[in-house]
């Protein structure tokens, strides 16, 4: 409205106002909104920095991981005779003592228990109490008006939590109700039946064994192995092995369908795959000295710490037995840009007196807190980062905290430009009707001096 105003008496007046307040507008908030466009893109730059960073570490402590996990020592698992056992490697376990000879004598087996034959699953059974006696306590089964039915039944066993469930099985006889265990000798239970009134007025339910409970047998390079499943975990390190048939006297082979791998190209593909990492961060903290444009994290504590934990690796204790517990004993070191060489002598005598231990501190078997292994220092420093109080953590924290400042910042100066336009809008609108009053009152003026003059 101002400004219609304005350019309206402005054009009387021979003053392009409205563009004078523009640029009077623009002189005050201009050089302002320019420096913090500046700000808001180098803090963009970092915090995209500062996410490639995060990225980056995670990526590589992943990549670390899945290359020394079991599966990367041996490849997949594969058996000779897969009609009888397949295998699988645990998850986050390292298979050791492949190739194995397995031998299925007896596979493990639920107890089953079959009741008489009903006319279909909604017959009544009568009430009475059934009781559940296994290796996990006495479990009482009530059967009342409100069950009273070979499906209620099913319902009331398989509600018990007693470990054994039941099912109903029909064909052309009709229907029967069938008590099934775990597997293995030790899930073997005992059915009584109570039936209200007695033995004399109710009618007691008939049970009859289908199956007795059996625990697995397996014999791995000779030695006799039970096991309560099919399901066999233990008898190879690292391995769990999955019982299909049975078949005494017929040996199968369990081994990994590749050649284990080598570790000096182990250390080797770490050093190079850290190194790249390494040298990123070397260039995304670079200072910028000699006129050189600095890196976009250059100053940054968050990734100054980054680089500090990462410096550390080759002194943290992997393991806490045998000759080698850190990357150091085994010929690894740190240069002076922070990147990590091999020292080949080292390595090679290393790999000469126990290439196992060395394998066994990269990736323990079994990992505690002491034995975390290569993979499980790198996620400790990764998760130590990252965390919310973590130096990476703060740091992005911190990162945006100065967006939302900036972006905060850039309003109240565009609130302050506004302001400022209203306010100049308004005085030259008023500079504009004095100017129309006193040329209206230099016309009058004249108008009287030209009258006067024609009289004289």
């Amino acid at each position: 409205m101002f400004s219609n105003v304005i350019n309206s008496i402005g054009a009387g007046s021979g003053l392009n106002s409205a563009q004078l307040v523009a640029d009077l507008v623009a002189a005050s908030t201009g050089a302002k909104l320019g420096q913090l466009n500046e700000r808001d893109q180098l803090n963009s730059t970092r915090i995209s920095a500062m996410a490639a960073t995060a990225s980056a570490l995670s990526t590589f402590a992943a990549a670390v991981k899945e290359t020394l996990n079991g599966q990367g020592f041996v490849g997949e698992l594969i058996s000779t005779r897969t009609d009888l056992a397949n295998a699988t490697v645990v998850e986050g376990g390292r298979p050791e003592g492949l190739p194995a000879s397995i031998e299925v004598v007896q596979l493990a087996a639920a107890q089953r228990e079959m009741t008489d034959v009903y006319a279909s699953a909604s017959d009544p059974v009568g009430e009475r109490t059934l009781t559940i006696n296994n290796s996990g306590g006495s479990f009482d089964v009530v059967i009342d008006s409100a069950n009273d039915s070979l499906a209620g039944m099913r319902d009331a066993i398989n509600a018990s939590n007693s470990g054994v469930t039941a099912s109903i099985i029909t064909d052309n006889a009709g229907a029967r109700l069938v008590m099934e265990s775990q597997e293995g000798v030790e899930s073997a239970f005992t059915v009584s039946d109570s039936p209200v009134g007695g033995p004399i007025l109710g009618v007691p339910l008939n049970f009859t064994n289908i199956d007795q409970a059996e625990d697995s047998i397996i014999r791995v390079d000779g030695i006799e192995l039970t096991n309560s499943s099919n399901s066999v975990l233990g008898a190879i390190p690292g391995v769990q092995i999955s019982l299909l048939a049975a078949e005494p006297g017929t040996n199968l082979t369990i081994n990994g369908d590749s050649e284990p791998l080598d570790v000096r190209s182990l250390v080797t593909e770490f050093v190079t795959a850290y190194n790249e990492l390494r040298s990123s961060l070397n260039d995304a903290t670079a200072p910028g000295l000699a006129g050189a444009s600095g890196g976009p994290l250059a100053g940054d504590r968050g990734a100054r710490e980054v680089i500090r934990q990462l410096s550390q690796l080759t002194s943290t204790r992997l393991n806490d037995t045998g000759d080698f517990n850190t990357l150091a004993d085994i010929g690894l070191r740190t240069e002076s840009d922070g990147t990590l060489s091999i020292d080949e002598t080292r390595l090679d005598a290393a790999l000469e007196l126990d290439s196992g231990a060395i394998k066994l501190m990269l990736e323990p078997a079994i990992i505690t807190e002491t034995n975390i292994g290569l993979s499980g220092a790198l996620d400790k420093i990764a998760t130590a980062l990252q965390d919310e109080n973590g130096a990476l953590g703060q740091a992005q924290e911190r990162l945006d905290s100065i967006r939302e400042s900036i972006a905060e910042r850039r309003v109240k100066i565009t609130d302050e430009g506004d302001r400022l336009q209203e306010q100049l809008q308004s005085t030259f609108a008023g500079l504009e009707r004095q100017l129309s009053v006193l040329r209206a009152t230099q016309s009058y003026v004249e108008q009287q001096f030209a009258s006067f003059n024609d009289n004289n």
